[in-house]
């Protein structure tokens, strides 16, 4: 079974990569960029068979490691 997590900075707070790629793109010409968020995908896989207790899993590897919960907000998807 594979998860696919997906972690952004939660709306409010700032991303300075995401600004430092706007303008990078504006000085590369491409001035119809207004805004910029950056994130991660992290891709595990997993032995698990049951979705359930994979999803479950996954949300305590991003309660406790994954993901920073007091900026960031993540997204989890089983396959």
């Amino acid at each position: 079974m594979k998860a696919r997590v997906q972690v952004m900075l939660k709306d409010g707070v700032l991303d300075p990569q995401g600004e430092a790629v706007r303008r990078a793109l504006g000085s590369l010409g491409f001035g119809g960029v207004s805004g910029v968020r950056q994130g991660k995908v992290i891709e595990l896989d997993l032995e698990s068979t049951d979705a359930d207790a994979a999803r479950d899993e996954v949300t305590r590897m991003c309660e406790q490691l994954l993901a920073n919960t007091v900026i960031e907000r993540y997204e989890i998807e089983i396959s």
